[in-house]
């Protein structure tokens, strides 16, 4: 670790200029923004951010887990580079070009999805999961759609009406897009039902055709399942080995699309190229973005071609497959290909055995979960009930320290550093947790 250089602080947080610019951004900036802690970024290269006063920070957010190749990566940066001197914009709805013609063959090559695929594209994983609603909807014929509490699919209206994360994400939105069905998720740690794996024989999944389908949302009139194959935003929770697959029999069934929203689970950041992969599960549908083009915006459905059988003009995006993402991603899959996805593998475990080892040593730490680059802490009081002043308290004292983290679920810390990630970064990470944990005002008395 002695060649880590970083986290550095020059000032007190937030610095002058930080400052400055914290004031001018209250002034013009949305108040509809979450801002964890008051960080104001200058510049980054791997999993190094800089903010504007010099203070250089750890970077374990990368951007809600999209510069999966880290921050600035040099082959990325040399691909926008030479793609932006020969052509920044067509529009892939009404034009060809051949970034979004690769960055097509190359989605239908690695996405684990049975036949014949053909790939839509947009700029945000909201639009992906609005597209596959769409798309499930338009191809079955059918109008319900089942979803789960917890999840989180974007805050566009039809996105939103299957997202259950949080309260505020839906409060004054009025009617959403109706026939959305929620369901409990196998949240183990928790479960819903007070049962117990791998006794329960997953009741959680076995709910939707024993009870849902029998009493609110008959499997001839619901179109898909939409599932995140790791809960993100409702806490990074991994389901119990055998559920998606349980899932994938049900829509097999009674003739039900399975759409795999790996917006934030996708583009290796769990070991895989795609989290259902460690399940051999291949969905209908599968939505990807954030770490698809390390950093700039883009998302892509990719479905069979039987499938994506919507004709000219039934959806379309001005921007979707813009050339420069469309560059950056074909990159980006590159890099994946040539290592980065073992090392979120290997780096994964080495995170997540660190985190178990100080789970052992504080009674503030109740589960770690995850899968590769994917992990969440669950903070605790001493009942053991969740306590999220706790976990926001955690978040804020690393950041104080120099460690970029971001929260998840009720009571959850995440860690998802970019897949360039070091083992002497995470060894750095963990010390500066542990730091926080024992300090006198966090861990608390028995």
């Amino acid at each position: 670790m002695k060649s880590l250089t970083y986290p550095k602080l020059k000032t007190r947080l937030p610095g002058p200029e930080a400052k400055r610019l914290l004031n001018l951004d209250r002034r013009y900036i949305s108040r509809s923004y979450t801002r964890t802690y008051p960080l104001v970024a200058d510049h980054g290269v791997g999993n190094k951010v800089v903010d504007v006063d010099g203070n250089q920070f750890l970077d374990f957010t990368s951007g809600i887990a999209v510069t999966a190749s880290g921050h600035c990566h040099p082959r990325v940066v040399a691909a926008i580079r030479e793609q932006a001197g020969k052509l920044l914009h067509m529009s892939g709805t009404d034009f060809y070009y051949v970034p979004q013609i690769e960055l097509a063959r190359e989605l239908s090559s690695i996405a684990p999805i049975k036949g014949r695929k053909t790939v839509y594209f947009g700029n945000s994983g909201a639009e992906g999961v609005e597209a596959a609603f769409k798309l499930a909807r338009h191809h079955t014929g059918r109008q319900r759609v089942i979803a789960f509490l917890g999840a989180f699919h974007g805050r566009t209206m039809g996105a939103l009406s299957l997202t259950a994360s949080k309260s505020t994400q839906r409060q004054g939105f009025g009617s959403l897009v109706p026939g959305v069905v929620h369901v409990p998720f196998a949240y183990c740690h928790r479960c819903p039902y007070n049962m117990r794996h791998p006794e329960c024989d997953l009741h959680c999944a076995d709910y939707i055709e024993q009870t849902i389908f029998n009493t609110i949302a008959p499997a001839d009139e619901v179109a898909a399942i939409f599932v995140e194959p790791i809960q993100g935003e409702g806490g990074y929770i991994v389901p119990p080995p055998g559920y998606l697959k349980r899932l994938r029999e049900i829509c097999d069934r009674h003739g039900i699309m399975l759409v795999a929203d790996e917006i934030q689970t996708g583009m290796g950041r769990t070991g895989k190229m795609f989290a259902v992969e460690h399940s051999k599960v291949k969905p209908d549908i599968l939505v990807c973005a954030k770490g698809l083009a390390s950093g700039l915006p883009i998302s892509a459905i990719v479905a069979p071609e039987s499938v994506m059988d919507w004709g000219p003009g039934a959806h379309a995006s001005t921007f979707g497959g813009n050339p420069l993402s469309c560059a950056a991603a074909l990159e980006t899959i590159a890099l994946l290909r040539g290592g980065l996805i073992e090392n979120a593998r290997v780096q994964g475990e080495r995170l997540t055995k660190g985190l178990n080892s100080l789970a052992a040593d504080s009674p503030r730490i109740s589960d770690v979960r995850g899968l590769g680059l994917m992990v969440g802490a669950e903070i605790v009081d001493l009942e053991e009930q969740p306590d999220p002043q706790l976990r926001d308290k955690l978040i804020q004292d690393c950041f104080k320290r120099g460690l970029l983290l971001l929260p998840c679920g009720d009571n959850v810390v995440r860690f998802v550093p970019g897949l360039v990630v070091t083992p002497d970064e995470i060894d750095k990470a963990l010390e500066i947790f542990e730091q926080t944990l024992n300090l006198p005002s966090n861990r608390g008395r028995k």
